[in-house]
């Protein structure tokens, strides 16, 4: 059974305009936004590349929806449709598409996003173009002028490019010292958890902003599709695509989205902010150096294991920080090591099975465990 016939359609019966065959179809959720239309005029303002942009708007709300969300959505669907009307031509297509009643377990942005993407690979296959670009906005963002030109030209250059990672600085409205401190903390956060990943050794170190991703359709198809999740679904569904290897980031690319507060989702920006601002001093706390440092150490030594018996793994387990070694036994690594030498051929394969064994949910976990003892919270400079 093909991707399409195990999701197509599920909670929406709906197809993307076929007048246009769109080489980039970027997804926007949309639930309650005052002012979507800026996104679509900063869209319209920015520079594109000789290619057929889709902008499809997946306005949507729950079975549970209050009248007043009800109405917003309503009231914002005729808008992006006269905008349409005002702005499309052949090569640039605003499309809006409203999906009420989704039901109450997985109504959110996560569905949203689905079905948005979803339908681009219907467009896309039914199009024969395997290596359309899906693209990742939310409703708040700017972007900036080489946004499209540059992401395009990536995906034309390499065709085993599977995804790209924009960078992101986020907006502030009016003049909030306090969000201004909080949201530019927040982004230290993000980067320095990033190059923490990365001096470990760790080969899936890319930030996961939702709106700061493009992925070709046979990637998107690869890793099973975008996931319900009623927030982080990008972070869960850029863990799957990091593994496809062929990433690449583009760091003169920018999104700009609004820094805000948010109670839709349990974790990300908005609840981020919240927590930061929650602490008697307003600074935020970060995993100590120490703790990457010694993870470093694991990865260091993940070759010499290959191939070892137990107790030479065990063996070899010793030389690590104690906290570590206790967090092994804690989620029983052997076991896992062991998978990795019963199933892997060779040094490359066995790698791979490493670090999906040995994934950013397990370094979290790993990370949760030794915070804050032995190793202490930091505060960003």
């Amino acid at each position: 059974m093909t991707y399409l016939q195990r999701h197509y359609g599920k909670y929406i019966n709906a197809k993307f305009p076929n007048n246009v065959k769109a080489d980039i179809i970027v997804v926007i959720p949309c639930y309650n936004e005052l002012d979507l239309i800026h996104t679509l005029q900063n869209i319209k303002a920015s520079n594109r590349p000789n290619a057929n942009i889709l902008i499809a708007v997946i306005i949507n709300s729950g079975v549970d929806a209050s009248n007043n969300v009800l109405l917003q959505n309503r009231s914002t669907f005729t808008e992006v449709e006269r905008f349409a009307v005002l702005n499309n031509n052949d090569h640039l297509i605003y499309f809006p598409l409203l999906c009420e009643n989704l039901p109450k377990k997985h109504a959110g942005v996560g569905l949203a996003r689905k079905i948005g993407m979803d339908l681009a690979i219907d467009h896309f296959y039914l199009n024969n173009n395997r290596r359309g670009v899906i693209l990742s906005l939310d409703a708040d963002c700017e972007v900036s002028d080489n946004f499209f030109t540059s992401i395009y030209e990536e995906f034309k250059r390499n065709d085993k490019l599977n995804a790209t990672i924009q960078n992101f600085h986020h907006r502030v409205e009016g003049d909030n010292k306090e969000i201004e401190s909080a949201i530019r903390q927040y982004e230290m956060y993000l980067r320095y958890f990033s190059k923490m990943l990365k001096y470990t050794g760790f080969p899936y170190y890319y930030h996961t902003i939702g709106s700061a991703f493009a992925v070709s359709a046979n990637a998107y198809v690869r890793v099973g599709g975008m996931g319900r999740q009623q927030g982080g679904e990008d972070f869960y569904f850029l863990q799957k695509v990091f593994q496809l290897g062929h990433i690449r980031e583009l760091h003169q690319t920018y999104v700009y989205p609004m820094a805000r507060f948010s109670d839709r989702v349990p974790f990300g920006t908005g609840p981020a902010l919240e927590k930061i601002l929650d602490e008697p001093d307003r600074k935020i706390k970060v995993y100590s150096k120490a703790s990457f440092y010694h993870l470093s150490s694991l990865f260091n030594i993940k070759d010499r294991l290959f191939k070892k018996n137990e107790d030479e793994m065990v063996d070899l387990l010793t030389q690590l920080h104690p906290a570590l070694q206790n967090f092994l036994k804690e989620v029983n690594f052997i076991d896992s090591l062991n998978d990795c030498n019963n199933n892997s051929s060779n040094l490359n394969s066995y790698t791979k099975r490493f670090f999906h064994h040995f994934n950013t949910f397990k370094i979290i976990k790993y990370l949760n465990y030794v915070h804050p003892s032995p190793f202490l919270f930091e505060t960003l400079q």
